[in-house]
């Protein structure tokens, strides 16, 4: 079959970004190329389309898809680490839309409405300067953490927000015996899914005479040992988790002159809306 002549129209590479995580959390195959220069095309209009259908919205199916069609190196999107997925969303954001990203803030001091336009390659800049600390070193043994993966995450998500609704609903029902078992089933599946948070987000244990991998001693671990270990645990994932948010943007507020922060969220309402 011959070349299509309109080839040469075909949408080219925006700008290239070198993912945080140098790909090191990544199952092999799923990212091909240097992982130091991914190329990043724009939306095309079915992407923006599928993009923003709500069921593909909530299940993160539509997330993936733009990230692949945008990002072509990109194989497998689930297995994104949430290392690399905010400056991904980012560079995208940037591919088709250009820098600048316009949102309204009610200002912390006065309450006024404000427009800013905010400066996305502020958040490349972050995300490339940022370390991510996987070690836990603790007096008897240390912990190698990681960072969980894209589909990962949209899975918890999903639940999280299932067991809310269910526990709203439980909360419209009479009082009563059954209604208290719900309840607190709920809320120990919503500890689980915490817990689960933590195993899927431990590497390995070095105890000193081994190196422990396998899940289900990892998992068994964690269900038996010292509050002070877990809290450790915990504390370690959020300070990383902190670190790697997208940073706070300095604004100051045209009504009372205040200087503000404003924390921006690349999600579907404003990912989509041209500044």
């Amino acid at each position: 079959m011959a070349n299509n002549p309109l080839e040469q129209f075909f949408r080219q590479p925006k700008i290239f970004i070198k993912l945080p995580s140098q790909g090191v959390y990544n199952e092999p195959g799923s990212i091909n190329g240097d992982v130091g220069n991914i190329p990043v095309f724009s939306m095309t209009a079915m992407d923006e389309i599928i993009a923003k259908t709500p069921d593909a919205l909530f299940s993160g199916e539509s997330m993936v898809r733009m990230i692949q069609s945008c990002c072509p190196s990109i194989k497998n999107a689930w297995d994104i680490s949430l290392l690399d997925t905010d400056l991904i969303f980012a560079a995208i954001r940037i591919a088709t839309y250009g820098n600048m990203i316009n949102i309204n803030h009610a200002c912390n001091h006065c309450e006024a409405f404000n427009e800013y336009d905010l400066d996305l390659t502020k958040v490349v800049e972050h995300f490339n300067n940022c370390k991510y600390d996987n070690n836990l070193v603790l007096s008897k043994f240390s912990i190698r953490i990681k960072p969980i993966n894209y589909k990962r995450q949209s899975e918890m998500q999903i639940r999280q927000y299932q067991l809310n609704k269910i526990l709203i609903q439980l909360d419209q029902k009479e009082e009563g015996e059954e209604k208290q078992k719900e309840i607190n089933r709920m809320f120990e599946e919503i500890a689980q899914l915490q817990t689960d948070f933590f195993i899927d987000s431990v590497e390995s244990i070095d105890t000193g005479k081994q190196v422990v991998t396998e899940k289900s001693y990892i998992t068994e671990f964690l269900k038996n040992c010292d509050k002070e270990v877990y809290d450790a645990i915990k504390s370690h994932i959020e300070k990383n988790q902190a670190v790697w948010s997208i940073p706070e943007f300095t604004v100051k507020c045209t009504d009372c002159g205040g200087d503000d922060k404003v924390k921006l969220t690349l999600d579907q309402s404003n990912f989509f809306v041209q500044a």
